[in-house]
């Protein structure tokens, strides 16, 4: 995976969502750790006219609930001059059939209460908010 050619790409991604804090640096060590150690979590690239559109990065997790092994999305981008085109429905089936090879039984992922586009996407594809659930965190000391 090319992570310097990865890291603009995730910049846009993080100014659109709103998310604090992205450090290069910092974000291209962990994405060679989950990148080194495929048990974390796998990613995807889309290209187009050799330059990288969009891409999708997941992470395994293991759940009783679920029955074993399930992916979460993490994080998944198309730059606004490649939506509409198809990629962001090959990234996510890419990903989803790598998943299912390797038995997770469940996918999961976050959505800004505020993307109404990226809603209607992922309704298209068959994902739905979970009844009765609302997704709780809490930030911890990890590497800085």
């Amino acid at each position: 995976m090319d992570i310097p050619g990865l890291l603009p790409l995730m910049a846009a991604y993080w100014e659109f969502d709103s998310i604090p804090g992205f450090e290069a640096h910092r974000v291209a060590a962990q994405l060679e750790r989950l990148f080194r150690n495929p048990n974390l979590g796998a990613g995807w690239v889309a290209i187009r006219d050799d330059t990288l559109v969009g891409y999708l990065l997941a992470v395994y997790v293991f759940s009783l609930e679920h029955m074993g092994l399930t992916a979460e999305i993490d994080e998944f981008f198309v730059s606004s001059a490649a939506r509409g085109s198809g990629i962001g429905s090959g990234l996510l089936s890419a990903a989803e059939a790598e998943f299912e090879s390797l038995g997770c039984t469940n996918v999961s992922l976050q959505l800004s209460r505020h993307n109404d586009a990226a809603r209607r996407f992922y309704h298209r594809q068959g994902y739905a908010e979970r009844a009765g659930y609302e997704l709780l965190d809490r930030m911890l000391s990890g590497p800085r």
